[in-house]
């Protein structure tokens, strides 16, 4: 049986026997691993299952006409935005590790499946199957420590940038307004531009839906606890207003829609409704994996996968940067945690088992995940209920725009700012490249401090030298060139202890220019002594068998040595000796 899809400490020592390894994989916290439910399940509580079944009647209603207009960002028809809806709630109800995702289409994967697909729906669902199974093996392979790249501000960052593209993205239904490009700022200037077209029964309606969320939240937030002195009127009255406000997305969805359908049936038209779609759940059956096109021709399944091209690896790792964003964004604000394996593996599997119900490519929403945490979701069971107003989707985004988070990177670590505004600026661009754009910043930023590591020189009549990490082969010509700049060529030259207690690995590209100071530092009759060399970089030192190594437990030790009379003889005779 496979390791489970969970982050574990490294090997004991000592050998475990076949019988206590295939133990340790059949028990029941390995199938606690592979299903999160387990976890949970067991300890749910029937005061969740209001808050989940609220939570998940919400989103719900919101998902329905989200996913079919995002049906038609992708080019295909409307139904398949449902078909690719509903899937993501069953399966990372199983799977799943955050309590408030909620995987469905989105606006990110449909216009990126719209540069692919060219709105064939056969292509659209060949495309969720191979992006799955791509997802699914770098769970299985363990990979999600790549996802551990994505830095805190570059979270906070696509966050911000996320809350204000679709708070805005949202004013355009308000209004009333049709055929506005996605495109952020395209979207910025249409929207202005066509401000004479709004409809007005669409603004009216979706201003008394915003007002009416926001006092129902800031009843919510005011209301406080009933004390043990009131009478059960006033009780009762508590309940009602908490339950009102605990309701409140799912209540102003059904208002509106039943609004909408009166005026409807009295045949005035005022407000801007989905429409009409085909009816019915769709067939479960196997992907296609050819299609033909009208003229007979046969298009194999090779034809198509070279058709997809880059998309194969652009949609799959952008569904898992997506998801995987939105899942650690609100873990941090509701004091949780993930695990990226196993959030790996429940997109995958939600990929290929929605391409049997002919889904398209799917990810984490942001829209309606900060729907769900709003709400109240308890578990991951909300998602079960899964089936929505612009208001509603404005305010559960609102407090994701966090702008004291800019002051506390100014005053903790000013440099944490340039990954945050590359991914906030970018990402009103393309949201895949502000998240990119973030993650190669932050990458840059670490590998400079990995080739820049700290060093901390003092004097005490040689030269002690402090490293703050580990020695690895960017770091090299860095640490040769501080140490020739202070003691080699300086006149005279100096002796240096390098003081290494912080320095828990080396590489070979490290030894070998370790072996280079040593016969530099012979040639000028001066020495370099290594001090608090932990065990695994001593061995590695020694292996190395290097000419002239010398060695102290501490700096004191190290600055006794040099600061001999006779040390300078023991160097010109090639006397010194390894020593501890």
């Amino acid at each position: 049986m496979m390791e489970p899809l969970v982050d574990r400490p490294g090997p004991q020592i000592g050998r475990s026997s076949l019988g206590e390894r295939l133990a340790s994989c059949c028990s029941y916290r390995t199938l606690q691993a592979w299903l999160p439910i387990l976890t949970w399940l067991p300890k749910y509580r029937l005061s969740w299952l209001q808050m989940d079944l609220i939570a998940g009647l919400t989103v719900g209603l919101t998902t329905v006409p989200q996913a079919l207009a995002y049906a038609e960002v992708a080019g295909l028809p409307v139904q398949y935005g449902l078909y690719s809806a509903f899937m993501g709630g069953f399966i990372y109800t199983v799977l799943g590790t955050s309590k408030d995702v909620t995987l469905g289409p989105t606006a990110i994967m449909s216009l990126l499946c719209a540069s692919y697909v060219g709105g064939d729906p056969v292509r659209a669902v060949l495309l969720s199957l191979l992006c799955g199974t791509i997802q699914t093996a770098m769970a299985l392979l363990r990979l999600g420590f790549l996802l551990d790249f994505i830095s805190f501000p570059v979270i906070k960052g696509f966050t911000c940038a996320a809350a204000v593209t679709i708070g805005f993205g949202q004013v355009k239904n308000v209004l009333g307004l049709k055929d506005i490009p996605h495109e952020f700022f395209l979207q910025v200037y249409y929207t202005f531009y066509r401000i004479p077209e709004t409809r007005i029964g669409d603004v009216v309606l979706g201003l008394l839906c915003l007002c009416l969320l926001v006092m129902l939240t800031w009843m919510k937030s005011t209301l406080e606890p009933p004390s043990e002195q009131d009478t059960t009127l006033t009780r009762a009255a508590h309940s009602l207003v908490w339950g009102i406000a605990t309701v409140r997305n799912a209540l102003v969805v059904v208002a509106a829609s039943l609004v909408a359908f009166s005026w409807n049936a009295f045949g005035s038209p005022v407000f801007t409704i989905t429409g009409k779609t085909s009816q019915g759940l769709p067939p479960f059956r196997a992907p296609p994996l050819s299609e033909t096109t009208p003229n007979g021709t046969v298009i194999s399944f090779g034809e198509l996968v070279d058709d997809f091209g880059g998309g194969l690896a652009v949609i799959p790792f952008m569904g898992l940067l997506e998801s995987i964003a939105i899942a650690k964004a609100f873990a941090s604000q509701n004091d949780y945690r993930i695990n990226a394996n196993q959030e790996l593996f429940a997109i995958g599997l939600t990929n290929i088992m929605g391409s049997f119900v002919s889904a398209y490519p799917v990810t984490g929403s942001f829209g309606r995940t900060a729907v769900n945490s709003q709400t109240g979701v308890c578990t991951p069971a909300g998602g079960i209920v899964t089936a929505s107003l612009a208001a509603v989707i404005i305010c559960a985004v609102a407090p994701m725009v966090d702008y004291r988070v800019v002051i506390q990177f100014w005053r903790t670590r000013k440099l944490d700012l340039v990954p945050f505004l590359t991914t906030f600026l970018l990402s009103f661009w393309e949201v895949q490249y502000g998240i990119v754009g973030g993650v190669v910043v932050s990458g840059v930023m670490l590998l400079y401090n990995v080739a820049r590591p700290s060093i901390k020189v003092s004097d005490h009549g040689v030269l002690v030298m402090e490293l703050d990490s580990g020695l690895s082969f960017p770091s090299t010509e860095y640490l040769n060139t501080v140490i020739y700049t202070q003691a080699l060529q300086a006149s005279p030259p100096r002796s240096v202890v390098l003081d290494c207690h912080h320095v828990n690995t080396v590489d070979y590209t490290v030894v070998n220019e370790l072996r280079d100071l040593l016969r530099q530092f012979k040639l000028r009759g001066v020495g370099l002594i290594f001090s608090g060399l932990q065990y695994s970089v001593l061995e590695v030192l020694l292996a190395a068998d290097l000419p002239g190594l010398r060695h102290t437990a501490s700096v004191e030790a190290a600055l006794t040595i040099l600061l001999e009379p006779t040390y300078t003889e023991e160097l010109e005779e090639g006397e010194i000796t390894s020593q501890k």
